[in-house]
């Protein structure tokens, strides 16, 4: 591990708003956390957290979670959040298979998938964040009114959840074309490090919103 990347895990430890593999906090989010009773909101694979951050500096009425494993991604979400003294706003370094160790039921009132790994190989289906698998542990978790979006450059992805949703839970809106849809808004134009990427390239960006059947 480089020199840069050791300051950053030793500086992530004293960001107030950032939580490592600890789960005092399950059930207590808002009220010992974020002092309110505000809902909350999960940023899954939030790598450098710029739509957690986004999210709550646009809306000031709901707290923002942004959950990865990799540390020296969520120190730039963590750091920019402590430099701009964003209060609704932390980050948590967990594998998200654990979730459900973390919030209580129905603790949670929306997820956000922002462009995860689309593990192509058939092999790997369970590892893909909208497998049946994790909408099982989400469940757990969210809200029987929550909602469940994922943005994803990832045709596959997308058709693959298309199918999962349309089979077992309750699909709201879909879009293989967020920016030339009607969907568009100012929470949805919200662009993550990887999705600037994408778009420069000229991929297109699917979207997904669903509602999970308990």
């Amino acid at each position: 591990m480089g020199k840069y990347k050791i300051r950053q895990f030793e500086e992530l430890k004293t960001f107030p708003n950032v939580f490592q593999k600890d789960n005092t906090l399950k059930g207590k989010w808002a009220s010992d956390y974020f002092k309110n009773d505000h809902p909350i909101v999960l940023e899954l694979g939030c790598g450098k957290g710029e739509y957690s951050v986004n999210q709550a500096k646009h809306t000031h009425g709901k707290n923002y979670i942004g959950i990865d494993i990799k540390g020296n991604r969520l120190w730039r979400g963590a750091k920019t959040a402590t430099e701009e003294g964003i209060q609704n706003v932390a980050f948590l370094r967990i594998q998200i298979d654990h979730i459900e160790d973390y919030f209580e039921k129905d603790e949670v009132s929306e997820i956000w998938i922002t462009f995860p790994d689309p593990q192509p190989q058939v092999s790997r289906e369970k590892k893909r964040l909208t497998s049946p698998r994790f909408l099982s542990n989400y469940k757990k978790i969210l809200k029987p009114e929550g909602f469940l979006h994922l943005k994803t450059d990832s045709d596959s992805l997308y058709e693959y959840t298309l199918g999962v949703a349309r089979e077992q839970e309750e699909l709201i809106v879909h879009t293989n074309d967020l920016y030339k849809s009607e969907l568009l808004d100012d929470i949805l134009e919200i662009k993550t490090y990887y999705e600037e990427k994408y778009l420069a390239q000229g991929k297109n960006i699917n979207y997904i919103k669903l509602k999970l059947r308990h």
